[in-house]
């Protein structure tokens, strides 16, 4: 059997993966189903990945949003005085 693509690691990627998408399947996939056709799961993933990324809090992250995440990581980063 061939080993996961990538490098060292990758097994943690996939599985972080993994959780995502049975994340999406549990909250999104399931419970909204029948779906009537692809178009419909396309445009309702969208609805849901960006629900995911700017509403839903993550507890990884103290109970803030992804987007609340990188507004902060940039902030503090532009913050930072250049070293020369």
């Amino acid at each position: 059997m061939d080993p996961s693509v990538g490098s060292v690691g990758d097994a943690y990627d996939n599985a972080m993966a993994e959780s995502q998408i049975g994340a999406y399947k549990t909250e999104l996939i399931r419970p909204e189903g029948p779906w009537r056709s692809v178009d419909h799961v396309e445009m309702e993933t969208l609805d849901w990945v960006h629900w995911f990324n700017h509403e839903r809090t993550h507890d990884s992250v103290d109970d803030l949003t992804p987007i609340e995440v990188e507004h902060a990581h940039y902030a503090m980063r532009n913050r930072l005085a250049p070293t020369g």
